[in-house]
């Protein structure tokens, strides 16, 4: 489980790291708004903490370019600015959970199990991007309206592209997330599904949503 912290005070920010890896989360930690931005947008997270006050880029506005481009990803906004029209402002901006300064770290691990379990992919019944979409209780595929037959491998990949759309996925992240294992870097197998993929959602149709970025990975967007 892979955690972004997003807090500007290094102390409070080493403690809640300590705790929350010695708990089994991978975490990484940004200091300001535009920081944690550009970390978001390099990585992919299962989770992300923000604090409100931070520098360059404040939490409210940062989750709300978060909500932007991931509409799945829990957010939890952890801050010293307690009142209803914070949590409000909070709620608003996109976040899932809302915790106050001072707190217990016991409860922060809590409300992190929580929201890991409450907000994870599965709850949102459908995902799309320009005219393709995914329904995710009945696993089937359309795209302009007409069905598009994947095989489970296909549509897991499928899924773990839309659910990060716009944002640049290496292979070796494809064989961690999807296939769950280490991949030899010599084997296509990856190159050959996403050949598979493209075939089946963009050669017919218009405008091309699956995209080699040559020597990075592969992105789904709509150009």
């Amino acid at each position: 489980m892979k955690v972004l912290l997003v807090e500007d005070e290094e102390r409070l920010a080493s403690f809640i790291r300590k705790g929350i890896s010695a708990e089994g989360y991978e975490v990484d930690v940004a200091y300001d708004g535009r920081a944690g931005l550009s970390l978001f947008r390099r990585d992919i997270y299962d989770i992300i903490i923000l604090d409100v006050n931070i520098p360059l880029l404040n939490g409210f506005d940062l989750c709300q370019l978060i909500r932007s481009e991931n509409e799945v990803v829990p957010v939890l906004m952890l801050t010293a600015l307690d009142s209803l029209s914070n949590k409000t402002d909070g709620f608003n901006a996109g976040a899932d959970d809302y915790l106050a300064k001072p707190f217990e770290f016991q409860e922060l691990l809590l409300r992190l199990r929580a929201l890991t379990r409450r907000n994870g992919p599965k709850q949102k019944q459908r995902l799309q991007l320009a005219d393709l979409e995914l329904n995710l209780d009945t696993k089937t595929v359309t795209r302009a309206g007409k069905r598009i037959d994947l095989t489970t491998r296909e549509y897991a990949l499928l899924e773990y592209l839309i659910l990060n759309k716009g944002k640049i996925i290496s292979r070796v992240d494809i064989s961690e997330r999807v296939w769950s294992l280490n991949l030899d870097s010599s084997t296509n197998v990856i190159d050959v599904y996403i050949s598979y993929l493209r075939k089946k959602i963009d050669k017919d149709f218009s405008p091309k949503l699956l995209h080699t970025i040559v020597g990075m990975g592969y992105v789904l967007r709509e150009e």
